[in-house]
């Protein structure tokens, strides 16, 4: 880091308490924070690292009314589960939290009052989507339809999925309510605004100016895609009844929006944490008058929660005025599962929680397949044959397989006992001023967030040490020089001591075997790259095996479960009937839809963007652009000459630059699978479609 500071605040995202974690949670949002916090700790950095449930908001009361229950009952389960699953898992979360505690509440309602009173809302009357059969306004999460920059039919009324655009309820088309399934409709009601619009310029200055050169490239392209869109007013109180009550008379039955008081949910844990350790919250979260006594603020999200963690809670703490900006938000992307995206409601997932059952005692194993994979700035994808090979090839065949050789030759030929090293080759001295560098290659992949590219440059002292072994042949030269065995077994041992050292941010499980194996004392991460951890006559603890080979069968039976989750969904997608018909509309409305024959002639993806292709379409009428949310099912050079069906006298739209002049029709079954909606047999292009 090029900046040093007093102390450390690191978060990981609030895991909604409406579901168990998967792995692309761990992959977002809670491995990296885990190492970073580790790393600091072995560097005798002053850190907190908290998290806790997210147990407000719309995707709570769903979950409850889906399953006939109350929010409370379901947050009591969830997060019981989750606190559970993280800490088998090993998680260094100085305490795990929940949004629905009394300290919480009181500080999101003093941060609300804070801003209220300085004039920072806006009030205002809007109309806002009511479902009449359940006598109540829709939040966001309650209304679907039509996202209007994509075409995506399941956008939510704050958010596509599938091209990431922010979004009103009233932007959506055909929205429909999730409660009823029917349409809603507007009604006036009163609410309190964040003017992000106000604060645009200051965030361009402090995050795209200030931080270019520190956000990752895939942080900052969308906080730049936001800004360039131009920000707008967003209301920070709902309609409900389950969260956070707005401090206000004027507003009895009204809540505070999710993401008001989620990420108060990191500095209400740090207030809890600081209660029951006799510690001082404020200086982890508000800004010191000596500015030597400063703190640094870093976010681990995933790509899903970028925008609320860059300009929506910075804006509310800039407006508050009090507390530390972050330093910044290494988000990461998603994580698909053996070529599908992962999915909750389809059960095509590797849940935390089953994976520590079925896999007991194998905490790093997880840990290191999926830190060799993160999304870190792209999509990754995890596959269980991967997961057997990255184990048995490189933690069984080459960490494994270096400890284990070393530590029983040296109990073999020594009785475990250090012998002095006496004179050193040149290929001594060249691993021994290798391995002093690798602690500050791996520390600086580490500062920049790159804990892929960390994990690889220690799996390469392993691989130093094994190679030095292998070359040296100590099992032969022990019958004719034992000086020589003894000085390879003692550099073989402090690459061992090393390895225990480097290895406590990525497998910490696994460092305390090691520790205990060397019979070495807990160090900290200067003492890494030393030749000489372990002195001549150290006693070596007994060996044990670090790591055991992934048998085919225990891959099938994971792989088994996914294809059964699969078939049954299948099966349930044949039973399940259509989404109900929307509201009725007259046939001139229908007549006023000029829908004809086209022909794709040219296709590309929008920079910067996964979801966009943009497509030139000759229409018969003439030749056009169409931007259309296909590019996850569709390569640009394979759609080039098909035949599509076109709504050509839809309003023109601007998406990410480019006007986009109609909307293809596609079709979409009930796993989100796309495919073109078009005759049977080729017709001219501009053929009407009635």
């Amino acid at each position: 880091m090029k900046k040093t500071f007093k102390r450390y605040t690191l978060t990981s995202a609030l895991p909604y308490a409406n579901g168990p974690l998967h792995i692309g949670h761990l992959a977002g949002a809670y491995i990296p924070g885990d190492i970073f916090a580790r790393f600091l700790r072995l560097n005798k950095q002053e850190v907190v690292y908290v998290c806790g449930s997210d147990e407000h908001g719309a995707a709570i009361t769903i979950k409850a009314k889906k399953e006939n229950t109350t929010p409370q009952a379901i947050i009591d389960q969830y997060h019981a589960q989750i606190k559970k699953s993280f800490a088998d898992f090993g998680m260094s979360f100085d305490i795990y939290h929940r949004t629905s505690e009394k300290i919480h509440h009181e500080l999101s309602q003093e941060f609300f009052l804070n801003l209220y009173e300085k004039g920072e809302f806006i009030e205002k009357y809007s109309e806002q989507y009511y479902d009449e059969d359940f006598h109540q306004f829709l939040a966001d999460r309650y209304i679907i339809g039509t996202c209007p920059n994509c075409g995506n039919e399941g956008a939510y009324g704050d958010q596509c999925e599938k091209c990431g655009a922010s979004l009103s309820p009233t932007d959506l088309i055909n929205p429909v309510s999730t409660l009823s399934g029917k349409a809603p409709v507007l009604r006036n009601t009163k609410h309190w605004y964040l003017p992000l619009d106000k604060y645009q310029p200051w965030l361009e200055q402090w995050l795209l100016e200030g931080k270019k050169d520190l956000l990752k490239p895939n942080v900052f392209g969308q906080c730049s895609s936001w800004l360039k869109q131009g920000l707008q007013a967003r209301s920070m109180t709902r309609d409900l009844d389950w969260g956070v009550d707005v401090p206000l008379q004027e507003a009895t039955g009204k809540k505070l929006y999710v993401w008001l008081d989620a990420p108060i949910g990191y500095i209400s844990a740090t207030k809890q944490w600081a209660l029951d350790t006799g510690n001082d919250w404020e200086k982890y979260w508000k800004k010191q008058p000596d500015a030597a006594d400063d703190t640094c603020l870093i976010h681990f999200i995933g790509k899903d929660n970028i925008v609320f963690h860059c300009i929506t809670f910075p804006s509310i703490l800039h407006a508050h005025g009090e507390y530390v900006l972050p330093e910044n938000i290494p988000a990461n992307e998603f994580l698909n599962l053996e070529g599908d995206k992962l999915s909750t409601s389809r059960n095509h997932a590797v849940w935390l929680h089953e994976y520590l059952e079925e896999l007991p005692g194998k905490q790093d194993e997880l840990r290191y397949v999926l830190t060799s994979i993160l999304p870190e700035t792209s999509d990754s994808e995890f596959t269980w044959k991967d997961f057997q090979a990255r184990i048995n090839n490189e933690l069984v065949a080459i960490f494994g397989n270096f400890i284990n050789r070393v530590a029983v030759l040296s109990h073999k030929y020594f009785d475990g006992k250090v012998q002095a090293p006496s004179h050193l080759t040149v290929t001594d001295k060249f691993v021994l001023e290798e391995l002093s560098r690798y602690p500050e290659r791996i520390a600086s992949s580490l500062e920049q967030y790159r804990f892929r590219e960390a994990l690889a440059q220690f799996m390469n002292v392993a691989r130093l040490g094994n190679k030095y072994l292998a070359d040296e042949e100590p099992w032969k030269v022990i019958k004719t020089d034992e000086a020589r065995v003894k000085t390879v077994l003692n550099i073989g041992l402090q690459i061992a001591a090393n390895l225990t050292v480097l290895a406590q941010p990525f497998l910490p499980f696994t460092a305390e075997k090691l520790f205990t194996m060397l019979n070495l004392e807990r160090s900290g991460w200067d003492n890494a790259g030393r030749p000489d951890l372990l002195p001549e006559g150290h006693q070596l603890g007994a060996v044990q095996l670090l790591f055991e080979k992934i048998t085919d069968e225990q891959i099938d039976y994971q792989l088994d479960k996914l294809s059964l989750a699969k078939t049954k969904n299948a099966q349930a997608a044949s039973k399940t009937p259509a989404s109900p018909a929307k509201a009725s509309i007259s046939f001139d409305d229908f007549a006023a839809m000029d829908i004809r024959t086209g022909i794709i002639l040219a296709a590309e993806k929008v920079a910067k963007t996964k979801k966009l292709l943009k497509l030139t379409i000759d229409t018969g009428i003439d030749q056009r652009t169409v931007v259309s949310g296909i590019a996850e099912y569709f390569e640009p050079e394979t759609i080039v000459g098909r035949q599509v069906s076109i709504l050509v006298n839809l309003e023109p739209r601007n998406i990410k630059g480019i006007e986009s002049k109609g909307m293809i029709l596609m079709a979409e079954d009930a796993d989100g699978r796309l495919d073109f909606v078009t005759p049977q047999s080729k017709f001219k292009p501009g053929s009407t479609i009635r």
